[in-house]
């Protein structure tokens, strides 16, 4: 035989073999995919099934990370407290205010709105880099850096001489603050199942009441102290809590949703089981599959994961609710919370009395994050959301009403304070834990996370800041001096914000992420969320649109039924 005809064998045989290989090669990829696609699915169904006392067995280690992390929070609601607080204390009027003509001292209306924005500046910043550190160094590392920054930054206002010194301080404590408003809740929603992850992340607003409630406690004890010390000392006190959950972080789990999205699965095998308790190969293997699935499935969906990708397509209705469910918590009137005792105190009750019912009205909201875990677990997030803000709407109108009753009837003064009591039951079982650790940590998609909390909680902190420049010139005697009336101008935007909730806020009660997902992208209506059923596994569990402008050209497969 010719040697060309051997070599033109030999080459054909050759290019037999590699398509061979070629084919066999897509066998094995195929049988990979189905087995990823079938454990996916196994621990989907486990987590839909799941109680909160089996999820407390299984996953106690998840739960107490999360809590530990989240702790870092009670600091931001300390300081909230403090500030507000210190524009009815004599002695921090008198170090950082301006003496009035009756003798009496009072920090400017300009001055207050500054220090408070100070801090909301800071926060943004802090925000904007936890966006971009959280998904590129991780959520482990983004914590420790912030929590060592923390413990530099309070020096600056425990040893503030000055005001202008003091707003430095705010602003670059708010940087911290910024990382724990958002890290905190984004990973308390990524290590822990569907059963616990309304728990864990209302948790976060009970850390917040948490440190309201420490904060009211001390300055009431600091009344009596005539020196420098009575707003030293409060400063002093946020340094108790930075040292131990860095300690704590150090040993902590790195989430292993964002290892998966690095494309660390080994990684991500090891964290699971560490937040798992003695779980089998098959448990691990079901849970791996379940985040790979889930993040391929919004691969498919939006490849990108930039801030510009939280307003394409679907994702922006995504941002549009998170944002504005927590845009919500300032325009629903929760600014008279963080000035309770200075609004109290200008409407007319003594400044012993505002600190006590300052200390009441914290604790009340503790109380009430508690009962919002069971409330959630009956009657979903929606439902709660709504109620809270009917009952906002009626609680802001009555404190208006007694603002027109002169601040010398006594009886007017009780109800003023009852009804801030009544409001803060309300809100803290209902919008406060609801809104920014349930809602806005379970709308967004799992690869689009760090930065849909980050652009929606710097909406929060936006409303926030113009909160904080309008509520001094409503209370302070040397502005408009509305006093209670100002529950007017609130009621009207809470009853704005119910609209709104009604309309578009959906209820995610009981979904995993890649079912979220099938919904946002097949357009469900926020009405019909709760009673419609969606398979992420459909066709595989990997839809593509073939036409992005044919709204019926979609692979998913939803159904509106009722559940």
């Amino acid at each position: 035989m010719p040697s060309e005809a051997i070599t033109a064998m030999s080459h054909a045989t050759e290019k037999v073999g590699a398509e061979i290989e070629v084919v066999e090669n897509v066998r094995r990829e195929i049988a990979d995919y189905d087995n990823v696609v079938a454990e996916a699915r196994r621990e989907t169904e486990d987590q839909q099934s799941m109680t909160l006392r089996e999820g407390l067995r299984r996953y106690p280690k998840a739960a107490a990370w999360s809590m530990l992390l989240s702790t870092a929070i009670i600091m931001e609601g300390f300081d909230v407290v403090l500030l507000g607080s210190f524009y009815a204390l004599p002695q921090f009027n008198k170090k950082y205010g301006v003496q009035l003509p009756d003798g009496k001292y009072t920090v400017t209306a300009p001055w207050q709105a500054g220090l408070s924005n100070g801090a909301q500046v800071g926060e943004i910043i802090g925000l904007c880099i936890n966006g971009w550190a959280s998904e590129r160094f991780g959520y482990k590392k983004t914590m420790l850096a912030a929590l060592a920054s923390m413990i530099c930054f309070i020096f600056i206002p425990f040893f503030a001489n000055n005001v202008q010194t003091l707003l430095a301080g705010e602003i670059l404590q708010g940087i911290p603050w910024g990382v724990f408003q958002t890290l905190t809740t984004a990973y308390a929603a990524e290590v822990t199942p569907v059963a616990l992850r309304p728990y864990l992340t209302a948790y976060v607003n009970l850390c917040w009441v948490l440190g309201q409630v420490i904060a009211s406690g001390v300055l009431r004890g600091m009344l009596t102290v005539q020196t420098q010390w009575a707003y030293r000392i409060p400063f002093a006190l946020q340094w108790i809590w930075p040292l131990p959950i860095l300690i704590g972080t150090i040993f902590a789990p790195e989430s292993p949703w964002w290892l998966v999205r690095k494309g660390r699965n080994d990684d991500a095998r090891r964290q699971i089981r560490r937040l798992h308790t003695n779980p089998t190969e098959q448990e691990v293997d079901n849970q791996l599959s379940l985040m790979v699935h889930t993040n391929a499935l919004e691969k498919s969906i939006a490849a990108g994961t930039s801030y510009f990708d939280c307003f394409k397509g679907v994702d922006l209705r995504r941002t549009e609710i998170a944002a504005g469910a927590w845009m919500i918590q300032n325009l629903c009137g929760s600014a008279f919370m963080g000035y309770s005792t200075f609004f109290l105190e200008q409407s007319g009750v003594p400044v012993t009395r505002a600190f006590d019912l300052s200390i009441g009205q914290y604790a009340i909201g503790a109380a009430g994050t508690l009962s919002s875990w069971f409330l959630m677990r009956y009657f979903g997030r929606r439902s709660l959301y709504l109620f809270g803000l009917i009952f906002m709407v009626c609680a802001l109108v009555v404190i208006g009403g007694m603002g027109c009753i002169p601040s010398s009837n006594t009886s007017a003064q009780a109800a003023i304070g009852a009804m801030l009591l009544v409001y803060t039951a309300v809100y803290d079982s209902t919008v406060g834990p609801v809104c920014c650790n349930c809602l806005v940590a379970e709308i967004s998609s799992t690869r689009l996370r760090a930065k849909t909390v980050v652009i929606a909680r710097v909406a929060y902190n936006i409303i926030g800041i113009v909160n904080s420049i309008i509520m001094p010139y409503f209370l302070n005697t040397t502005a408009l001096n509305w006093g209670s009336k100002t529950g007017f101008f609130w009621a009207g935007l809470c009853a704005i914000c119910l609209i709104w909730t009604y309309f578009l806020v959906p209820e995610p009660k009981g979904r995993t992420y890649g079912e979220l997902d099938v919904l946002f992208e097949n357009r469900v209506s926020a009405r019909k969320f709760r009673t419609t059923a969606a398979d992420q596994f459909a066709g595989h569990g990997m839809p593509q649109r073939t036409s992005s402008n044919d709204e019926k050209d979609e692979k998913f497969d939803v159904q509106h039924v009722e559940l």
